[in-house]
């Protein structure tokens, strides 16, 4: 069992000493490589063309003695680790919560701002806006407060049907004008 490991040993520093004999950039496409990435996409990943990639590869296959890009790839991957790509983060990210304040001071804050005549100051909600907010449909496109379009079918019928009506209701508008005008200029 000793001579194995010591045998799996030398092998680790022969591949080692190879993988460092390659460019950087030869690395990169055969980083890209384990990711099982074709030669176009490595291309427009590191922004070069596709023939330079497959020669980086061509030379790093014959630096490393290997026959196969994935085999090629294998080896720096057991010396660089596996290449991890960029993960997608969604555009939009939640606002950090609002600082803790006491009950009382909110509520005292709300009442005040609607005597006042509703100089309410940015970012403070009073409780008809929130009650509002809460009673109305959610809105067909996105807002600051709703940035994604998470409305059920239900609701997507409904908007669809509302839009509809709006959309005859002011095309009628629109002919009863004419005709009106019509008329105006007929007399």
């Amino acid at each position: 069992m000793g001579y194995a490991m010591m045998k799996d040993d030398e092998g680790q520093e022969d591949v080692v000493a190879l993988v460092s004999r390659l460019t950087s950039g030869q690395l990169e496409c055969l980083l890209l490589v384990a990711e099982h990435l074709s030669s176009k996409e490595i291309a427009a990943e590191l922004d070069i063309s596709p023939h330079t990639v497959d020669q980086r590869v061509r030379g790093a296959l014959a630096t490393l003695g290997v026959a196969r890009r994935q085999q090629a790839a294998r080896l720096v991957a057991q010396v660089h680790g596996p290449y991890q790509r960029l993960i997608h983060q969604p555009p939009h990210v939640a606002a950090a919560p609002a600082p803790i304040q006491q009950e009382g001071a909110i509520s005292n804050q709300i009442r005040h701002a609607d005597r006042a005549g509703g100089t309410v100051t940015a970012g403070s909600q009073t409780e008809q806006d929130i009650a509002l907010r809460r009673s109305l449909l959610p809105l067909p496109f996105a807002t600051r407060s709703q940035p994604r379009n998470e409305m059920s079918v239900g609701y997507r019928l409904l908007w669809i049907v509302l839009i509809a009506i709006g959309a005859t209701f002011s095309a009628g508008m629109y002919l009863a004008g004419l005709e009106s005008l019509a008329r105006l200029l007929g007399n």
